[in-house]
């Protein structure tokens, strides 16, 4: 997802599919380059949603069915 943009599909594929599975993982890195955060949706008891940072696509779950991408936060302390 971006910010005002809604959701945007930036890949699709199988990870059970060796050359998909590199595809995902390339479009993965492009993002955390990019200087974008990656969280997980999961499901809190009571039906709130959450979300799990990952920094590795080796840590994205393999039932996962999305990864969100958002942008860091600007600015800091001390400035």
């Amino acid at each position: 997802m971006k910010p005002g943009h809604g959701e945007i599909v930036l890949a699709e594929g199988d990870v059970d599919v060796p050359e998909q599975e590199a595809e995902l993982i390339a479009a993965f890195r492009r993002e955390l380059d990019a200087g974008m955060w990656a969280a997980v949706p999961t499901q809190a008891p009571g039906g709130r949603r959450e979300a799990e940072l990952v920094k590795s696509f080796a840590e994205v779950p393999r039932d996962a069915e999305r990864v969100i991408f958002f942008p860091r936060a600007a600015g800091g302390a001390g400035r």
